[in-house]
């Protein structure tokens, strides 16, 4: 009864208190907490690290249904929203686009072929990151999570909690920290 009660407040906290991304120009969402930089991830880390903040790059696409379910059905749910604030400095990335990337590693290509270099087949798809990164390694290689496609809002919470309490480095997986997080809220 618990869980349902957490799921109805967290469906109609997204109902009332959303804040809704935006599209932008190129027809990717635009939500309050994602970053305008020139898309160099050496100074993106830099800049999270000084704030306090955890990398995260979302790559998204024009006409992406699963982008869509996030950002009108989780990113804008109140909880997921603040938290994503206070703890993330986001990048999004156009899978499709031809602005300049610089990779950890210096490498500088238009987006498209830097997510074609990172292996990202599907959006959205977020990499999230570790405070330091090695100046060789791509993305790909220095992130310590990777979500590939839509979660629900439980999952999502629970990933982004994860990550900032770098349950990555521990012996508890994501998949078994977020089935003891569903446990406990039952």
């Amino acid at each position: 009864m618990k869980h349902f009660v957490i799921a109805a407040a967290l469906t109609l906290a997204g109902a009332f208190g959303a804040v809704a991304a935006t599209l932008g120009d190129d027809g990717l969402h635009k939500a309050p907490w994602m970053r305008e930089t020139f898309k160099d991830l050496g100074e993106d880390l830099a800049e999270a690290n000084a704030e306090g903040k955890r990398l995260m790059v979302i790559i998204e696409q024009r006409g992406c249904i699963y982008c869509k379910k996030m950002h009108e059905t989780v990113f804008p749910v109140p909880e997921i929203a603040q938290y994503i604030e206070d703890n993330f400095f986001v990048v999004q990335i156009n899978m499709f686009g031809d602005v300049e990337v610089t990779d950890f590693d210096g490498t500088a290509l238009p987006e498209k072929d830097m997510v074609k270099r990172w292996g990202a087949l599907f959006t959205p798809m977020i990499l999230f990151f570790p405070d330091e990164v090695s100046g060789d390694a791509t993305a790909s290689q220095a992130a310590v999570a990777t979500m590939p496609g839509a979660f629900g809002q439980h999952t999502m919470l629970n990933l982004l909690t994860w990550v900032v309490e770098e349950g990555y480095l521990g012996d508890e997986p994501f998949q078994k920290y977020h089935a003891r997080k569903i446990a406990e809220q039952q």
